[in-house]
């Protein structure tokens, strides 16, 4: 017969341990339903030791929320191959998958965490959306965007977000309705913003230059003209 041993962690190896602990029951719960006592006995440490390591829960919980932010910017990162529709719909389909893993704790992260948010869980937010933000640029290849398409990417990443909070309260409509409807909203979003600038006018036409016709921008073009007549 033999017996276990319990393993002693080192001082970072226990902090993220903690991390990943304080994570799991956010994304369940909201962190203001989560208590020390709780990740503590998830983590099989004492009450105190969650003390040794983070001073309070507001550090673990700020801790906790600079890894889902790292995560939840990475699920906009995307090869730079195909036509840009069907790269907005894997990205979309990623930040669903993290909305659907993480509801609670999305839904803390976006609204700044608890009583409105620190100044470190907002500028974690902020993090976020900027990285979501460059990434856009990145794939329309442009370094400097005017004002018009600044408004376009900025104004449909809110979209985004707060579509995903609705979604979360109650589901009741398919995730994956939601994912390509969120591609065609950035094109419409392009095309009346190109209706006003010819700049934008020349960003649209390199987007939809490569679109196949079954592609997400596609299937929206042949739908809008369906309505028209």
């Amino acid at each position: 017969m033999t017996t276990g041993v319990r393993r002693r962690m080192g001082v970072d190896e226990r902090r993220q341990q903690l991390i990943g602990v304080a994570l799991d029951l956010f994304s369940r719960r909201a962190p203001d339903e989560v208590s020390i006592d709780e990740i503590a006995s998830a983590a099989g440490i004492s009450r105190p030791l969650v003390y040794h390591y983070f001073p309070g829960k507001l550090s673990l919980y700020e801790a906790a929320l600079k890894r889902a932010s790292e995560d939840l910017a990475n699920r906009f990162a995307e090869p730079h191959e195909g036509p840009l529709g069907a790269r907005l719909l894997r990205v979309m389909h990623r930040f669903f998958d993290f909305v659907d893993e993480h509801g609670p704790g999305f839904s803390a992260l976006m609204r700044g965490g608890p009583a409105g948010g620190s100044s470190t869980t907002n500028a974690l937010v902020d993090s976020v959306r900027q990285a979501a933000y460059d990434q856009i640029l990145s794939h329309l290849r442009v370094e400097d965007p005017p004002a018009r398409l600044e408004l376009v990417v900025r104004s449909w990443i809110s979209l985004a977000e707060s579509t995903a909070l609705i979604w979360l309260d109650g589901r009741r409509i398919p995730r994956a309705e939601l994912e390509i409807q969120l591609v065609h909203d950035f094109a419409a979003l392009t095309a009346v913003s190109a209706a006003h600038d010819e700049e934008m006018g020349a960003l649209l036409r390199h987007m939809l230059r490569d679109e196949p016709a079954d592609g997400p921008f596609g299937t929206l073009m042949n739908r809008l003209l369906a309505l028209a007549f």
